[in-house]
């Protein structure tokens, strides 16, 4: 039975390739909003009618807050097909061996969902800041929603320490 079940781990390879490709296709489509942001100081082109009531820095200031929240979510992607590979696929004492930065390394499942939850609170954070920026002069509020549920999501990720167990761990090895 667990030779069958050695067999099946290898399916993640699914999650890990897809997360992967989406990874990098995000972080092309983040340069694309760079470079939109770039255009738009350099020759004052504002591609969006909804964008049209700011002026040149606040609309590329725009689209830099939107490439950030996209480049951050092509990294939360990265995130979770690096950690599906540590936890399924890769040999655990290779991957003590190896030199990987200390925040990306996944030991145990609640620290993937530790790492990937403190990034979408991040994501939601500047989502929040793009949408104050776009509103400046509209602001309403409804508009409060967000930033609650922001800070309610990330005291929940306080109240459960996902990686509270790694960090013990550490401690008692030293």
């Amino acid at each position: 039975m667990k030779e069958t079940f050695n067999i099946f781990r290898f399916i993640s390879w699914i999650a890990i390739i897809c997360s992967l490709l989406g990874s990098v296709l995000l972080f092309i489509v983040g340069a694309m909003k760079t470079y939109s942001a770039y255009t738009t100081v350099l020759f004052s082109e504002i591609a969006s009618e909804s964008l049209s009531h700011l002026d040149t820095s606040e609309v590329a200031t725009t689209y830099l807050i939107k490439a950030l929240d996209t480049f951050l979510i092509a990294l939360v992607l990265f995130i979770f097909a690096h950690g599906v590979f540590t936890l399924f696929i890769c040999d655990k004492k290779l991957a003590k061996k190896s030199s990987v930065l200390k925040w990306i390394s996944t030991p145990n499942i609640g620290r993937l969902k530790s790492i990937l939850g403190e990034v979408i609170v991040i994501i939601l954070f500047v989502k929040f800041l793009e949408i104050i920026l776009v509103n400046l002069n509209n602001l309403k509020w409804e508009i409060l929603i967000l930033p609650i549920s922001i800070l309610l999501l990330a005291l929940s990720l306080k109240l459960l320490s996902l990686g509270r167990e790694e960090k013990k761990d550490e401690i008692d090895s030293d």
